[in-house]
């Protein structure tokens, strides 16, 4: 679960969902010096209009070939991964180390919707494309979709820990349970979940200043002027 704040959390989830990735990452950019925030830009939702927003529930993943038999399933056993789950969640998954199997799945999809969770975020590859996208109100970002089924090729084998994803100014961006996930057509970008509120506030101011920068360029509003006004264009 992510800490506590004056904000609840499926608000939070909310009002970050109306907000775009660009402005989120200048506000951590300009305020805080993490330009560097943005997962790999590879990582894209799988139609789109889609937007995805909340706080991650990590899982890490890694290449294993080993059957059921082989791996006992610890915390995995009895769907425990889905019953961990909480309302307004991101399943947030580092695929990176397998490049061809489906990691995710509409089946999987439904479970986690099942348990409160708001989307899904995979450093890899889905599967059930045409499933996946019927799938009311539920974002997909992923790398690429696939037919070939991960086990046993890959395996989930911890989560909610610390993880790591690709990056795009840099080689990963750390992630941890409760940092928000916020994500559009422009990209994924995590906010570590201390300056959560905080960041949602100033984007959101921004986000005013967008709309009426929008509303003045369109109704003819010299350049020169809207700058003027807003400070940014």
């Amino acid at each position: 679960m992510p800490r506590k704040s004056k904000i609840p959390v499926l608000e939070m989830c909310a009002r970050f969902k109306k907000c775009a990735s660009a402005c989120v990452g200048d506000v951590l950019d300009r305020d805080y010096k993490m330009g560097d925030q943005f997962l790999s830009m590879g990582i894209k939702p799988i139609l789109p209009h889609m937007h995805v927003s909340g706080p991650a529930f990590t899982v890490y993943g890694a290449r294993d070939p080993r059957t059921e038999e082989e791996h006992p399933r610890g915390k995995f056993a009895e769907f425990g991964m889905f019953k961990a789950m909480y309302p307004g969640c991101v399943v947030v998954q580092n695929s990176e180390s397998e490049r061809h199997t489906g990691q995710w799945g509409e089946m999987m999809s439904y479970v986690a919707k099942q348990h409160g969770a708001h989307g899904v975020v995979i450093d890899g590859g889905s599967r059930d494309y045409e499933g996946l996208v019927r799938i009311p109100d539920w974002p997909v970002f992923v790398r690429y979709t696939s037919g070939i089924e991960s086990y046993p090729r890959f395996r989930a084998v911890d989560m909610q820990v610390p993880i790591t994803m690709s990056g795009t100014l840099t080689a990963y961006v750390r992630i941890n349970p409760g940092d928000l996930v916020v994500g559009d057509a422009d990209g994924v970008i995590i906010v570590p979940q201390e300056i959560a509120e905080e960041v949602l506030i100033k984007t959101e101011a921004m986000e005013v200043k967008e709309e009426n920068t929008r509303r003045d360029l369109a109704a003819g509003v010299s350049i020169e002027e809207v700058y003027l006004r807003y400070g940014r264009l």
